[in-house]
């Protein structure tokens, strides 16, 4: 990469309005509770993503489908999409079609749970030409439920030499065109055993491992990251301990930031290290990927004691 010039990346992906509460408890069926705060935010997987990925530094262009132009959703998130420097050209509007909007109810603990309204219509949606979308493009980061729309151009862009990393947050299909088409998967711990039908992390990647020749890792929230190096061995990457108080938008956050750092030129070694600082950072505040951190607190923080094993040793 030139000194001085930030990459390009693209994320492909579903914007979300997100509407969360702060509650003590999540209620029990039937029941009710009182919020203890309320926030109107936007969300979704490849939006927080990029997000995170411009207040870290990088050049960051957005492409799948949005809402009728009608709707307050739509407008609400493209608003909040400019404010972050997050360039909207290739978002496709869609007639008489609904932004997905989301209720998400967090807990002291940073735990959260949600119910979410995705409109079928929106995977209907046909991307700009990959000749538009893959210009001076550096990497291409992409959610895995957009597989339908988004594999052809994410091949076409492994053909052009682009990495190309998927963010995994459910069970894939091990007939999945993104198994193969992606240059890195990162799954969270359950969806790596799901996907895999196996109840073990590493031996779920290795299994997975015999199918694609991405890269593979599994995110374990505070217990870090494991992943399979070239010559086929686990390799753990340690979380940063914080105090957690909203682990919405962390996975995102992570993907990101590894996004961009590999973009940067940086090995998957500190790649991974990069982003486990930046979700360990967002995990410390509130609201979603809008509480991704600037580069300089992940610097900080890299800069700081390394992280620490059970038993004290140092783990890098």
């Amino acid at each position: 990469m030139m000194a001085g010039i930030a990459p390009r990346i693209l994320c492909i992906g579903i914007p979300v309005r997100d509407l969360t509460f702060r509650v003590e408890a999540v209620p029990a069926r039937g029941s009710k509770a009182n919020a203890t705060h309320l926030a109107e935010i936007c969300g979704g997987n490849a939006l927080n993503a990029a997000i995170a990925m411009a207040r870290l530094g990088g050049r960051v262009s957005f492409a799948g489908p949005m809402g009728d132009a009608r709707e307050t959703s739509s407008g609400f998130i493209l608003e909040r999409m400019a404010q972050e420097g997050i360039d909207t050209g290739h978002i496709v509007r869609m007639p008489d079609v609904t932004t997905p909007v989301s209720a998400i109810m967090i807990e002291p603990s940073g735990e959260r749970t949600l119910t979410i309204y995705r409109d079928p219509g929106l995977w209907s949606v046909k991307l700009p030409d990959a000749d538009v979308l893959l210009a001076d493009c550096r990497a291409v980061l992409v959610e895995s439920r957009c597989a339908g729309f988004a594999t052809s151009l994410c091949a076409e862009a492994r053909r052009r030499g682009i990495p190309v990393i998927v963010g995994v947050d459910r069970a894939m299909s091990l007939q999945d065109g993104l198994l193969t088409a992606a240059s890195h998967l990162l799954f969270a711990s359950e969806q790596v055993q799901e996907t895999a039908g196996i109840a073990a992390d590493g031996e779920a990647l290795r299994h997975l491992a015999k199918l694609t020749p991405a890269f593979l890792a599994a995110t374990r929230g505070p217990l870090g990251t494991i992943w399979l190096n070239d010559a086929g061995e686990l390799e753990e990457t340690p979380a940063f301990p914080v105090h957690a108080v909203d682990t919405l938008g962390a996975g995102d956050v992570f993907h990101g930031a590894f996004t961009l750092r590999l973009a940067e030129g940086a090995v998957v070694r500190e790649a991974l290290r990069f982003a486990a600082a930046a979700a360990a950072l967002k995990c410390t505040r509130h609201g979603g990927g809008l509480a991704a951190p600037q580069r300089v607190e992940v610097e900080r923080l890299l800069d700081g004691p390394p992280a620490r094993a059970p038993g004290g040793s140092p783990r890098l």
